[in-house]
């Protein structure tokens, strides 16, 4: 008896068994701040050699798990199904696609002075073809689940809700960097305007989504679980749809007539100083909402990796607006929003580190029931 005990206790012999798919946040995580750092709209010295080393972390993280989620697809095939199945994890599907666009558009960034621009540009024509085209059957099938299969309490509104259908906005925004290296003619526009079509198919289903996480929150407030931390994942759609739209407007001279790329360049600013705005608000309550669970005792979780990926798109899109409005107010914020992303990404991937050396990290969830969101009137 005693000699099977480990088997039973030491997760570490099982890494594959309950692989999920939010795994890849961390791929996420980690190649947003080299593409925030590529971008940033200042010049640090150093600052895009270091991009190109956490690109190459981003990119090797990715192989990994694409090999160890395959394996694990292999060996525990019925596991891997019910993640599927299940209204917490399913949803966490979207973070591949992204994942693959992320690493795609750091291979443009910043890639190309380690491996050249044809082979940067080939690279990212290959992710991001797999992300979108994973992006939008995520987009389709996971609400389809959740519509028909996944039994959906009031207050289960939560940030991960939002993962399956934000990967068609990472596609419209990494797309733009595909532009400039197509030939001029019809496959160039219809890439502008198909980057546009997968831009408000996100917008309009992450609009939606948002209103129900704020009406969860007011009506029964926060789970105060490691669920909290993917409140901001709310940050993700907003920062992403600002960056896009600006590196769209940006691009659209090359593929559209000189009226049409006007109207879409000022759309950049018209669209993301509004959006700006509430994803500043946004930030604030997330901030708030989350320092109030870890005075709490919030335990870690791969949940964490939720403050690292749409803090980084928020850079971005701050980035956009610093560009197009030429304010130096924008270009300090994004400066100060990457610092508070470098900070946060070092210490979740050491957390990360740690529990993945412990094995903890590779524990199946506990089969507790729903998560219950709850207000405390004494706080």
């Amino acid at each position: 008896m005693a000699a099977a005990e480990p088997n039973k206790t030491d997760p570490r012999r099982e890494i594959l068994g309950n692989l999920g798919p939010n795994w890849f946040s961390s791929v996420m995580g980690t190649g947003i701040v080299a593409t925030a750092g590529a971008m940033l709209p200042i010049h640090v010295p150093g600052l895009r050699g270091f991009a190109l080393v956490v690109w190459l972390i981003a990119s090797v993280l990715l192989v990994v798990l694409a090999v160890a989620v395959g394996g694990h697809w292999l060996r525990n095939p019925t596991v891997a199904r019910t993640h599927g199945r299940n209204p917490q994890m399913a949803h966490f599907y979207g973070a591949a696609p992204m994942a693959l666009m992320t690493v795609g558009a750091g291979a443009v960034l910043v890639g190309s002075d380690l491996i050249g621009e044809r082979a940067a540009v080939d690279l990212h024509w290959v992710l991001w073809t797999a992300g979108t085209l994973g992006g939008l059957f995520t987009a389709l099938t996971i609400p389809y689940l959740m519509f028909t299969q996944h039994a959906v309490e009031p207050d289960a509104a939560f940030g991960g809700w939002l993962m399956p259908v934000v990967p068609p906005m990472v596609s419209a925004a990494t797309g733009a960097l595909l532009i400039p290296h197509m030939q001029p003619g019809a496959g160039r526009a219809t890439m502008l305007y198909g980057c546009y079509a997968l831009f408000g198919l996100s917008l309009m289903a992450s609009l939606v989504i948002i209103t129900m996480i704020w009406s969860r929150l007011a009506h029964y407030g926060t789970s105060g679980t490691a669920r909290v931390p993917t409140l901001w994942i709310v940050l993700g759609p907003l920062g992403q749809s600002i960056t896009a739209a600006g590196l769209l407007g940006t691009q659209a001279g090359l593929a559209a007539p000189a009226e049409v790329a006007s109207g879409m360049y000022v759309f950049g600013i018209l669209f993301g100083v509004p959006v700006w705005g509430f994803a500043v608000l946004w930030i604030g309550l997330a901030t708030a909402l989350t320092v109030r669970t870890l005075r709490r005792g919030m335990p870690f979780a791969l949940t964490w990796w939720s403050l690292t990926f749409p803090v980084g798109t928020f850079v971005t899109g701050t980035t956009q607006l610093a560009a197009h409005t030429g304010l130096p107010m924008f270009r300090v914020c994004a400066v100060v929003a990457f610092v508070g992303l470098l900070l946060t990404w070092v210490l979740v991937a050491l957390r990360t580190a740690r529990g993945s050396v412990r094995g903890n990290l590779f524990l199946p969830a506990a089969n507790a029931g729903p998560v219950r969101a709850g207000k405390d009137p004494t706080a």
